[in-house]
């Protein structure tokens, strides 16, 4: 037998085989699926790890306790703040200062905060 032959032979017999073989494309789609989803896990996590370093170095931070200084600093402005006490109450803790009582006691009866009180009365040129 000649060369050619031979080859012609042996392509005929890996072409007929390689329908009854088969590459299994169901499978190669599972491990591929597998993989992305070990993947996107795996990018969660990481995600979440690199949260947790932030906050930690967040709050170690000077900024971050500059930031809450601020909030504490607006936060009593804001319970000092008459506006938000009603006219009701501030007429009630004037006529209490006026009767003589101490903030300490205002405060009580009011149910307002000392700070409250000794903004609501020094607003309204009334001395401590």
């Amino acid at each position: 037998m000649n060369l050619p032959v031979l080859f012609i032979i042996v392509g005929t017999v890996v072409f007929i085989a390689s329908f009854f073989i088969g590459n299994h494309p169901q499978k190669l789609e599972n491990e591929v699926e597998e993989l992305s989803l070990q993947f996107y896990q795996e990018t969660n996590q990481l995600k979440h790890r690199i949260k947790a370093v932030e906050e930690e170095l967040m709050m170690d931070s000077p900024l971050l306790k500059t930031k809450t200084i601020k909030q504490d600093t607006y936060q009593r402005r804001e319970k000092t703040n008459i506006n938000n006490i009603h006219q009701i109450l501030i007429s009630q803790v004037l006529a209490l200062h006026q009767q003589g009582y101490t903030v300490p006691e205002i405060s009580q009866r009011s149910s307002l905060t000392q700070e409250q009180v000794h903004a609501v009365i020094t607003s309204r040129g009334g001395r401590l």
